[in-house]
């Protein structure tokens, strides 16, 4: 099925068009300041696109998780300063999302101009399950851009997710692919489709159950799928070991035993591991190996030999996909694992492999290790979409736009 462009918009007119652009802003903040600008950087091409062709753009977007209510932490007036910088015009930033000041602005625009709603979320409607419901937050978006408006889905962050600023909307008002969704969509089909191998999969995080769908999905694909993080453990109980105090899904062990009796011959786990008397950045901590794991005491990180092996297959590979640290990369004694394993992606990729970062923490830990971030082929922007999207599951926010 067809999807409508961003440029196929532009080619039919945008001058002095109202266009609604779905984008993904949902940056981390700490006391009200950007500390991973990622998302808003991977935003500005398309709103540029859209700004110099004479389109009057308005930006909706949300802000974490303020669950239907209006929260002065959760506010995009930090968004709208960053984006002003990065666009150089001033973006006002409305009081509301599709209240009297949204209105008021929106007709107040002039072409070229942009606008940024407040938090969608602050209205309860943009997740609600009721469809009716999410249809009339959505009406209420759609006639911001008045009789000849468009809408365009540029937020990949959040197409996994059936809600009326992402979904419903579209439904609404002539709609098109933005360019950062178009890139997201053809770099994920390229490593599904049609990878180049041998092929190397990394996943970390916390939780087994998080990961079990792109595990059971890329499994049988792949020639080698490295498991770090927290939820390497509970692989590492399913084998046996005592993990400690480390973190542990014990009603995912049978499911581990299972993964592994299945694909035990692609499965790389850690051999050795950092532990920690305590989860605290400044907590007394060792390399062990699996066997010498203290009770009580936490894995925090992946071990040095570890880092070596994963760094041997990953120096091999061809195609390289990567969601989630190999540790708690925020505290500086447990960073080593991701950092090491992201320099040897960094390494395959300066030798000709495809890279691609499943955006998430994975994005953050590149930003927040200093690494550059050239290094890689491509940084997504959505992390839960793109494990979706290789799990083979449709994206509603994707399946709406095709006509």
């Amino acid at each position: 099925m067809a999807v409508k462009t961003v440029q196929d918009l532009i080619n039919e007119g945008v001058e002095g068009r109202h266009v609604l652009v779905r984008a993904d802003l949902n940056v981390p903040l700490s006391d009200g300041e950007i500390t991973d600008p990622g998302r808003i950087d991977a935003s500005v091409p398309t709103l540029k696109k859209l700004i110099e062709a004479g389109a009057r753009v308005i930006v909706s977007a949300h802000l974490g998780r303020p669950k239907g209510e209006v929260k002065d932490e959760f506010s995009l007036a930090p968004v709208a300063e960053a984006l002003s910088e990065r666009l150089d015009q001033w973006v006002p930033l409305a009081s509301d999302v599709t209240g009297e000041d949204a209105h008021e602005r929106a007709n107040g625009l002039n072409d070229g101009d942009i606008l940024l709603l407040e938090n969608v979320r602050f209205d309860p409607r943009e997740t609600s399950k009721d469809e009716a419901e999410r249809a009339e937050f959505a009406s209420e978006l759609a006639a911001l851009t008045g009789d000849n408006g468009a809408f365009v889905s540029d937020g990949f962050g959040v197409v996994h997710r059936k809600q009326a600023s992402v979904y419903d909307v579209a439904k609404k008002l002539p709609h098109y692919a933005g360019g950062l969704v178009e890139t997201e969509l053809e770099v994920l089909r390229k490593i599904s489709d049609n990878p180049e191998h041998p092929y190397a999969v990394v996943l970390g995080g916390s939780k087994v159950s998080d990961k079990l769908g792109v595990i059971e999905a890329l499994a049988p694909k792949v020639d080698n799928l490295i498991i770090g993080g927290g939820m390497c453990f509970t692989f590492l109980a399913a084998q046996g070991y005592e993990v400690g105090g480390s973190l542990l899904q014990e009603d995912m062990i049978d499911t581990c035993k299972d993964l592994l009796d299945r694909f035990g011959d692609v499965i790389v786990l850690p051999t050795d591991v950092e532990v920690a008397e305590r989860f605290d950045k400044e907590a007394d901590h060792r390399t062990v190996d699996l066997k010498s794991i203290p009770a009580g005491w936490m894995g925090l990180d992946v071990g040095p030999e570890s880092v070596k092996a994963f760094s041997e297959i990953l120096n091999k590979s061809k195609t390289i996909f990567w969601n989630g640290p190999m540790g708690v990369f925020e505290f500086p004694n447990f960073a080593a694992g991701t950092k090491g394993v992201a320099e040897a992606i960094i390494a395959a990729t300066s030798d000709g492999a495809y890279s691609v970062v499943g955006g998430g923490d994975s994005a953050a830990a590149v930003r927040t290790l200093g690494l550059n971030e050239d290094g890689f082929t491509h940084i997504s922007t959505g992390g839960g979409a793109s494990l979706e999207f290789l799990e083979g599951k449709e994206l509603p926010g994707v399946a709406v736009l095709e006509d």
